[in-house]
């Protein structure tokens, strides 16, 4: 199967899980939620939408493995595994904040190939596979063309359990407020990476990410036409857990901020 035929029916998928998702916000109540561990939240929302996005998947490549975050499946293949985070941003939908979203992705052997990414609530599914463009709901999308990261709106992500670095952290991240147009941090690293593969952010940067949290989004920013480092400038990020995707134009720029404060 061609992996623009696999595209599709992920597509159809991750829509399947983003309406069950957004109907069992309608009635979840905070007496749901479970701790996996500090202000680690998940809830049976993760993880029946979990459950449902295997089953599908097995029917499209049933050869392949599986790396989830809930674990309701990690039979682990040779060639082909998926990368799934059923509901990135479990704590801003658990709360009633409306960014969150399905995040499915393809390795083939140590090769992300595909990414599809559905922003629930406002229906926009960003996506893409190697070799092709990335799109927004059939419509193809570019990074954005800021040349600086004074000219640029950053994205990034707040550390929840693992506060090791926190010092750096709050360092680099004055020093950002104080020279781009504004920091966000909307809870949901798969739409932040989509939101820069559309040109909406300009860069975003995190640490202590897991490969769920991120697999998706990078094939999309790759296709996009940007790029995708850890705070080394090195190609590997998934083991690293350092991410900084940017449109490409200002990345040793970002590099040489962040250095100083990550060594």
């Amino acid at each position: 199967m061609q992996l623009e035929q696999v595209v599709k029916l992920v597509i159809e998928l991750s829509k399947q899980a983003g309406d069950f998702i957004r109907q069992e916000r309608k009635t979840f109540n905070t007496d749901q939620i479970e701790y996996k561990g500090l202000n680690d939240l998940v809830s049976y929302v993760d993880k029946t939408a979990e459950k449902l996005i295997v089953a599908g998947l097995e029917k499209i490549l049933p050869e392949a493995g599986f790396i989830t975050e809930e674990q309701t499946n990690n039979k682990v293949a040779g060639r082909y595994n998926w990368i799934i985070d059923p509901l990135d941003g479990t704590t801003n939908f658990i709360h009633g904040l409306p960014v969150f979203s399905v995040s499915i992705a393809l390795k083939e052997y140590d090769e992300l190939v595909l990414g599809v990414v559905y922003e629930i609530n406002q229906d926009e599914c960003f996506y893409a596979w190697k070799g092709a463009p990335a799109y927004l709901n059939g419509k193809e999308i570019k990074v954005s063309k800021a040349a600086a990261i004074s000219d640029s709106l950053i994205a990034t992500g707040f550390p929840y359990y693992d506060f090791g670095k926190q010092p750096q952290y709050i360092e680099l991240f004055t020093y950002l407020m104080k020279n781009c147009h504004g920091l966000r941090r909307l809870g949901s690293a798969a739409v932040d990476l989509a939101y820069t593969a559309a040109g909406r952010f300009d860069a975003y940067y995190e640490y202590n990410l897991n490969a769920w949290d991120a697999a998706a989004g990078i094939v999309i920013v790759k296709q996009a036409g940007g790029h995708v480092v850890n705070f080394k400038g090195g190609d590997e990020v998934l083991d690293t857990r350092e991410l900084l995707a940017t449109n490409g134009k200002f990345t040793g720029e970002m590099l040489e901020v962040i250095q100083q404060y990550f060594k």
